[in-house]
């Protein structure tokens, strides 16, 4: 059961949500629902899946996104696609395994070309498209033991403005929604690993390491970001493209 939001009027719309079955993914998937449109909910996690396309009235995808060989001849039916899928490893550099640094980066900036590259076409046709990545602040500033991470985040952010330089003339925009710190079990998990690498409590990790440089003192909540991508989908933004908004709570201004 979706509830109708103020917003722009997606109905008729089909999206595509990577990384659907639970935080932000989930929150943006709510939201694009809940603005009229048909949510295809994407996501490793099949029980996940169903469970948030059965709660907004959408439909589940199960796709492994780290298997890229599987995307090249994919072709996807979407207005809306918002590359959300990812993951978190925390390490030095010395001590990050290579393999998890390629997976990383399959997932989150070959997976996101294969996605957008996928549903383009049938956008160019139909004159109109919405591809928005939920990048980071990441994509633009750096922290330690996160090589792959902010790697493919700033890759992301490059990809994108491509995307809106190639779509602009055929009406499909391209941006990037760059979040700090969220509420989502990505960031839960975190806590822990951040703990172990800098010695200090979960509660510690929040205060001296996760919002450290933020102005904003909490954790952005998922539907903050939902927000964001529902307003890239109105006619308000229809000249933005090719940018990323930040919802970091003042790091970046630091």
């Amino acid at each position: 059961m979706t509830t109708t939001l103020s917003g722009p009027d997606l109905s008729g719309r089909r999206a595509v949500v990577t990384g659907a079955a639970s935080g932000i993914g989930a929150a943006v998937a709510t939201r694009l629902a809940g603005l009229g449109a048909h949510v295809v909910v994407c996501d490793i996690d099949a029980e996940g899946a169903a469970r948030t396309a059965e709660r907004i009235g959408g439909e589940p995808l199960v796709l492994d996104l780290s298997r890229t060989a599987g995307l090249a001849d994919l072709t996807l039916e979407a207005d809306i696609l918002v590359n959300n899928a990812g993951v978190q490893h925390v390490a030095p550099i010395d001590e990050f395994d290579p393999d998890q640094f390629a997976f990383m980066l399959r997932l989150m900036l070959e997976a996101p070309f294969l996605l957008s590259r996928a549903v383009l076409p049938r956008m160019y046709e139909r004159g109109w498209g919405r591809i928005v990545h939920i990048a980071s602040v990441h994509g633009l500033r750096a922290s330690a033991y996160k090589s792959a991470y902010v790697s493919a985040k700033h890759g992301l952010l490059g990809l994108s403005k491509v995307i809106a330089l190639e779509g602009a003339a055929k009406g499909v925009t391209s941006n990037c929604v760059c979040p700090g710190y969220v509420r989502t079990p990505l960031v839960e998990k975190q806590l822990a690993d951040q703990a172990v690498v800098h010695g200090l409590s979960a509660d510690r990790v929040i205060s001296d390491v996760l919002l450290a440089r933020s102005a904003v003192k909490r954790l952005i909540e998922p539907d903050e970001v939902a927000g964001v991508v529902g307003f890239l989908c109105s006619p308000e933004a229809m000249s933005i493209t090719g940018t990323e908004l930040t919802v970091d709570g003042g790091w970046s201004a630091s």
